[in-house]
């Protein structure tokens, strides 16, 4: 399997105010990278830190996700529909959603990252106020039902300002939102962090997930398909 090893840091998936020095070990396998900062907390919901935000969009996904003009597109989300009172969000999960230990996205493991998100970000915590209930459909479907009318749900979903709302496991999603979440590191995004390799403020080590589908769209921003090499 391809690995990405990024001596003292990361790159993200999105476009990103960082100057980096790039040499490139083998064409297509091996990317080494010096960002802005050292990478020495790991929970993109924890902490506000841009370089943990980095680190969060190789290893995780979001339902939506903006592009490099600002516009929100579905991105773990296949469908989003609203209901006529403006009330009842309804989001279906793409098919083929695997977390990096190849178990499935669950609509269940979204609701519980919301949850978790939302008590320590400030847009998260504007939704939060207006939600009345979040339930299961099914394993892909979930509802968001509001107590008002509330024009900004994707546009919350889909930030890339810190904190990111990352979709992450339920198990991981449950932990306290003012404690950080164990290792191993679970995402669903493109790379996996490679935990036994991790030397906090030296080195950090990804590897392509075999299973990650990306969107059919290209790539701009934080949206549309992410094509791991």
């Amino acid at each position: 399997m391809k690995t990405m090893k990024w001596i003292l840091g990361l790159m993200a998936a999105v476009t990103l105010s960082m100057t980096a020095v790039i040499t490139t070990a083998q064409a297509g396998s091996v990317l080494k990278i010096v960002p802005h900062a050292d990478l020495k907390n790991t929970d993109p919901i924890w902490t506000t830190a841009y370089i943990t935000r980095n680190n969060g969009y190789m290893i995780y996904d979001t339902l939506f996700a903006m592009d490099e003009t600002f516009n929100v597109h579905p991105q773990m989300a296949g469908s989003h529909s609203v209901s006529d009172d403006g009330l009842v969000h309804t989001i279906t999960l793409r098919d083929g959603l695997k977390w990096h230990d190849g178990s499935s996205v669950t609509s269940a493991d979204c609701i519980a990252s919301i949850n978790r998100w939302g008590k320590r970000d400030g847009m998260g915590q504007q939704l939060l106020a207006v939600v009345d209930t979040m339930f299961t459909v099914d394993d892909n479907t979930f509802e968001i039902t509001l107590t008002e009318p509330w024009g900004l749900l994707t546009t919350a979903l889909g930030k890339m300002s810190s904190n990111v709302p990352f979709m992450m496991p339920a198990e991981k999603a449950y932990t306290d939102p003012f404690k950080q979440v164990p290792m191993p590191l679970i995402g669903s995004g493109p790379y996996k962090f490679v935990e036994a390799e991790w030397v906090p403020g030296a080195k950090v080590v990804y590897e392509k997930f075999a299973d990650y589908v990306p969107r059919s769209e290209p790539a701009s921003a934080a949206a549309g398909g992410k094509v791991a090499n």
